[in-house]
């Protein structure tokens, strides 16, 4: 297949990584749903490359599955920095050296810190930006250490929302469940009530983790 040799084309090709172009029709907006479409590929695989911003104006990429969304509260907690927000696309873009719907983690026109969702890492393949708009390539993600230095991070939304719901469940039922042995005793059992409870202690664990 004949295709364009951006920056990120050449990274790749300079660290001796495997790859494969897939090209596909660019839709304005449209995002990792139109180009999992197109390729007729699960969009959790399917990266998406989110240039950002501290507070203090420092740019920073974000990796992301297709399907999923930053907390940008996590990240900032993760970075120690009082707020993370996305560049606007014309910042990006000077960040980046590429346009925004085309940009690649790979030769970026300035070096950037990199976090990736650390699931991301857990695939055995990924799509991910090649450097223009409607071309991705399909690599390895462990291969991506060989050409950029990746922070592994725990930043989906929807994780961190779960999470949170789960937290709020136990603090509220911990703070109910009261038995009083005797006058002077009390001991609180901490029970959260998700379902069906499971029949052993053994099964708790999966029970309240799955």
């Amino acid at each position: 297949m004949d295709y364009p040799k951006t920056n990120a084309i050449r990274c790749l090709l300079q660290h001796d990584i495997p790859f494969e172009v897939f090209a596909y029709a660019y839709e304005e907006r449209g995002g990792t749903r139109v180009s999992s479409r197109e390729l007729g590929v699960d969009e959790h695989a399917v990266i998406k490359t989110l240039v950002m911003e501290t507070d203090a104006k420092d740019p920073l990429i974000v990796l992301m599955h297709g399907d999923r969304e930053v907390s940008t509260k996590q990240l900032a907690r993760v970075l120690g920095v009082k707020s993370v927000a996305p560049c606007e696309p014309k910042v990006a873009d000077r960040h980046s050296g590429y346009m925004v719907g085309g940009t690649s983690p790979f030769g970026t026109r300035r070096a950037m810190p990199v976090y990736a969702e650390q699931s991301i890492l857990d695939l055995p393949q990924i799509y991910i930006n090649a450097g223009r708009r409607g071309m991705l390539v399909r690599i390895d993600p462990k291969d991506m250490a060989r050409a950029i230095k990746i922070t592994p991070v725990q930043l989906d939304a929807a994780h961190r929302e779960a999470q949170g719901v789960l937290s709020e469940a136990f603090r509220r039922e911990g703070r109910a469940q009261v038995c009083q042995f005797s006058p002077a005793i009390r001991i609180l059992f901490p029970l959260v009530r998700i379902g069906r409870p499971p029949g052993d202690h053994a099964d708790a664990v999966g029970w309240l983790q799955g």
